[in-house]
C-alpha cells in the first residue's frame, strides 16, 4: 500500500549534487522506493541534475522545506515575510522539477521559535494571508504544501492536527495538506492514531521514525495502530524515514540530536526499511 522512503538528512547536511550522486544509488540498492530531498538553501543542489539522476535510478522523490531562523510567515516584518514567500516558491519549483507531489515542512515559522500566544486565531488569519500565495502557486504546479505540526519545543504555533486544520482552513484546498511525523505525533497527540484519522483527506505526507528519532520499530510506538489509521484515512503516499546526521551542528541542535540514534546512519535506514516492509505487509 505504501512506498517507503528515506530523507538524506540521515546521512548529510546540507545536501549537494556530489553527496546525492553518491547516496542515491545506495538508497536504491537497499530497496527504498523514494528518496526525500531537503532544500536548505536555494542552489545547494541542482534539481534538473537530481531529476535526471533519480529518474535513471527509478527512485521517486519527495521534497521538504527548511525553516531556520529568519524564515517566518507570522509575527515578522514585511521583508522577512516576502523573503520567506520567495523561498517557498523556489522550493515548489524544485518539487515540480524533480516530480515531488509535495513540499513538506513547518511552512509558518522557524524551528525553535516559541512564544506565548494570546490570540491564536489572529495569528492563524495572518498565516493564511501570508501562506495563500504560496499555496496557490503550488496548486498551479500540481504540488501541495504539506504543512507539518511540530512539537511544543520546536514551535508554539502549530503543534497538533486539529491546530493545523484550523490554521489552514480556507486556503485553496488543492494546494495544501498536512505532513505528519510520528515523532511529533508521539509528543503532542494524546491518541496519535486518532489524530491521523482526524487529518483524513488533508493528509498529504508522512514521515516516520522511532519515538527518540531513531530507527522505526526500535521504540514503544504502536505501529500497528498508526498504520491502521493511515489505511483508514486512505493515505496512499510514501512513508519517509526522517532522522538526522549529528555531523551538522545546526541541524543536530535544531533537532536535539545529542547522542547517536543507531550504530550507523546506514543501519538506521536499512533496519528501518526492513521493519516497515514487515509492518506494512499486513495492509497491502
Amino acid at each position: 500500500m505504501w512506498n517507503i522512503g528515506v530523507n538524506t538528512w540521515v546521512w548529510t547536511s546540507p545536501l549537494t549534487d556530489e553527496s546525492l550522486s553518491a547516496l542515491a544509488p545506495r538508497v536504491r540498492d537497499w530497496g527504498f522506493d523514494v528518496i526525500e530531498l531537503p532544500v536548505e538553501q536555494p542552489g545547494d543542489w541542482d534539481p534538473h541534475r537530481a531529476a535526471a539522476l533519480l529518474n535513471g535510478l527509478g527512485l521517486r522523490v519527495t521534497v521538504c522545506l527548511v525553516m531556520p531562523p529568519g524564515r517566518e510567515l507570522v509575527e515578522a516584518g514585511a521583508d522577512t515575510v516576502a523573503d520567506t514567500q520567495a523561498y517557498l516558491r523556489h522550493v515548489v519549483d524544485v518539487a515540480a522539477t524533480v516530480g515531488s507531489p509535495v513540499v513538506a515542512g513547518p511552512a509558518y515559522s522557524s524551528v525553535g521559535r516559541t512564544w506565548r500566544i494570546d490570540d491564536r486565531s489572529s495569528l492563524y488569519r495572518s498565516l493564511r494571508a501570508n501562506l495563500a500565495p504560496g499555496v496557490e502557486y503550488a496548486a498551479e504546479r500540481n504540488v501541495r504544501v504539506a504543512v507539518e505540526p511540530l512539537n511544543r519545543y520546536e514551535t508554539s504555533l502549530v503543534n497538533t492536527v486539529e491546530q493545523g486544520l484550523e490554521a489552514l482552513d480556507g486556503l485553496a484546498p488543492e494546494g495544501w495538506g498536512l505532513a505528519l511525523d510520528t515523532y511529533h505525533l508521539n509528543i503532542e497527540e494524546s491518541d496519535p492514531a486518532r489524530a491521523i484519522t482526524t487529518a483524513g483527506d488533508r493528509l498529504a505526507h508522512v514521515q516516520v521514525c522511532a519515538n527518540d528519532r531513531g530507527t522505526p520499530g526500535r521504540d514503544h510506538q504502536d505501529w500497528n495502530a498508526l498504520l491502521g489509521a493511515l489505511a483508514e484515512a486512505e493515505y496512499r503516499g510514501p512513508l519517509c524515514i526522517e532522522s538526522f546526521t549529528p555531523d551538522n551542528a545546526s541541524i543536530a541542535t535544531a533537532a536535539s540530536i545529542w547522542r547517536p540514534l543507531a550504530s550507523s546512519p546506514d543501519h538506521l535506514a536499512v533496519d528501518g526499511l526492513s521493519f516497515l516492509r514487515g509492518a506494512t505487509a499486513a495492509f497491502s
